[in-house]
């Protein structure tokens, strides 16, 4: 009898083992999808400033159509993605390829202010640049969020023993948001 109820209670406490360590990982998953709703909303607001701001830029500089061209073209592949709105290594990969796409298309018409004054001093092109500035913060504080996030649920998927959990469960490892572009990376240089 003693016998009997030693496997039972090693039984019990194994079953609350996997079932605490699974219902860890679906907590985790969601604070990662979570995240990634907070920035895909930005996202959201972002693509939905750019044509306003090519509209604006084309009034000025409408012989830059190629750089206009780009950027709606990168807006178009950002917001058809697969990843756009859904969490999953490689969805979510895909999209954060577009939206690095898009960082850099947009760079090129912040760039074309400079060849342009006019343009430069148009409130309305001010104003673009101001909000779409506004988002380029909330989309990297949301970038930290959600890469902390992916943090822990990546660490908790690959520690034993939930990693045994997270591969009989499905649970697979997240993508960071990470900016592709090394122009982004670089260290401004200041001369004097």
């Amino acid at each position: 009898m003693p016998s009997i109820l030693i496997v039972v209670i090693v039984l019990v406490l194994f079953i609350g083992m996997i079932t605490g360590s699974y219902n860890r990982l679906v907590g985790l998953r969601q604070g990662v999808k979570r995240s990634w709703a907070d920035i895909d909303a930005e996202l959201r607001r972002r693509h939905d400033l750019i044509p306003n701001l090519v509209e604006t830029v084309k009034g000025y500089a409408s012989h830059e159509s190629e750089t206009l061209e780009n950027v709606i073209r990168a807006r178009n592949a950002a917001i058809a993605a697969p990843g756009n709105g859904a969490v999953g290594s490689a969805a979510t990969a895909e999209a954060l390829k577009n939206e690095n796409m898009l960082s850099g298309a947009l760079r090129q018409i912040f760039a074309l202010s400079e060849s342009y004054p006019q343009l430069k001093a148009d409130a309305n092109f001010r104003q673009l640049q101001e909000e779409l500035s506004r988002i380029e913060s909330h989309i990297a504080i949301s970038r930290q969020g959600y890469n902390g996030q992916v943090q822990i649920y990546n660490t908790t998927v690959e520690t034993f023993p939930t990693s045994l959990i997270a591969g009989s469960f499905g649970f697979l490892k997240e993508e960071f948001f990470e900016v592709d572009d090394p122009a982004v990376r670089d260290v401004p240089v200041v001369r004097f």
